[in-house]
């Protein structure tokens, strides 16, 4: 395919898929609107008399310049009774884990009516080559840069992924996807057969393709031994630590992956929990909790950033204040702040209010059945990561 062609596909695809016309920070924010008293900058706008607009796109982002480093924007959703985040989350192109990062405070289960929930649909691009695909598992993101023809703009693809659990981790380095399968079947590993025995519920030693395959419909496999890009049957475990290793996706958005994605493709896999980049002479910086089993201390990411600030902008590293940074990093929100602002309160005051476009599915999990997969015991939802391929 001609990359012209491709890019069109692209565009296509990404706009098939784009949705057409509290955390302690929100609720800060909307306090004065409880009290009847006035906002604390007369300025900003409050959520509630904000238009609603149409929320931008979930994936695809065009990038204005070569050394633009921020896309999207903070989204903010009113909810209704039926809303949940795992539905939130898929609607919008993100994890669980984000959103409840993003929202301390709030039930994840039950936000209630009238509930504004801050959608972090912003990200600072990771600081690595921009070719094939990145995935940066502190995150919980993938990041895809098909490659351009000269003269034309880079564009970016992001989606949510799961990731391996404690003791499975997902491996970190460069990687190549060797192959690829659609309607893979799935061979089960011993160890996965011997947890799942134990549990009291057997697998077959092959998981024919269909629903009940863990691996969904499309495969890309690596050249790390045992290692895959997916799909899944279980899309509400998206966004979370849940796989023997393996990278999980939402089924629509590995399918488009798949279709863009070929053989010798270059894979990067990166731990990176602080992020900083700029976008129109602004400087953000994003946070997310490292991992619980992350060998590298908080601290440590978070030199790396303050001396690539310094390598980037002498100037501004004399002015950047350490422990400002400090206290974003600690709220761990994962939306990109423009930190030389007074804090996260800035992404409030700047952020899109948008139309609630959740549509009840009639093939959705009940809520009991979906908390009881987000809930349950890693091991029983895990799908071990061994396939069939084939070109």
């Amino acid at each position: 395919m001609k990359i012209t062609g491709q890019l069109k596909r692209i565009v296509a695809l990404a706009a098939a898929t784009t949705i057409l016309a509290g955390c302690t920070t929100i609720r800060d924010f909307l306090a004065p609107l409880g009290s009847g008293s006035e906002p604390e900058s007369a300025a900003i706008t409050p959520l509630e008399d904000r238009p609603r607009l149409d929320p931008i796109s979930r994936n695809y982002f065009e990038l204005a310049s070569p050394d633009q480093a921020v896309v999207g924007e903070p989204q903010i959703v009113f909810t209704t009774e039926e809303n949940t985040f795992p539905d939130l989350a898929r609607e919008y192109g993100l994890g669980y884990d984000e959103l409840v990062a993003a929202n301390p405070g709030i039930d994840p289960w039950l936000p209630g009516a009238g509930t504004p929930v801050l959608l972090p649909t912003q990200y600072v691009i990771p600081d690595v080559p921009r070719e094939g695909i990145v995935l940066n598992i502190a995150s919980k993101r993938l990041f895809y840069f098909p490659h351009a023809e000269e003269g034309s703009p880079q564009v970016v693809l992001t989606y949510p992924i799961g990731i391996g659990r404690v003791g499975w981790e997902t491996p970190l380095g460069s990687a190549t996807v060797v192959s690829k399968a659609r309607d893979p079947s799935w061979f089960v590993p011993a160890s996965v057969r011997r947890e799942h025995r134990e549990l009291g519920d057997p697998l077959p030693s092959v998981v024919p393709p269909g629903p009940d395959n863990p691996l969904g419909k499309f495969v890309l496999k690596l050249d790390l031994p045992g290692y895959l890009i997916h799909g899944t049957n279980q899309p509400y475990g998206v966004g979370m630590r849940v796989s023997h290793g393996c990278v999980r996706l939402y089924p629509e958005n590995i399918e488009l992956l798949y279709e863009l994605v070929g053989t010798g493709e270059k894979v990067m896999i990166i731990n990176e929990p602080y992020l900083e980049g700029q976008r129109d002479g602004e400087f953000y910086f994003e946070g997310h909790a490292p991992l619980a089993d992350d060998l590298i201390s908080g601290e440590d990411h978070l030199q790396a950033i303050f001396s690539s600030l310094q390598s980037e902008n002498a100037e501004l590293s004399t002015v950047v204040d350490q422990e400002h940074v400090r206290a974003i990093a600690a709220e761990s929100l994962g939306v990109p702040v423009r930190f030389q602002l007074a804090g996260t309160d800035e992404v409030m005051a700047r952020a899109r209010v948008i139309r609630n476009t959740v549509e009840p599915d009639p093939n959705m999990p009940t809520l009991e059945e979906v908390r009881a997969l987000l809930e349950e015991p890693v091991e029983k939802v895990d799908i071990g990561e061994q396939v069939a391929v084939d070109e």
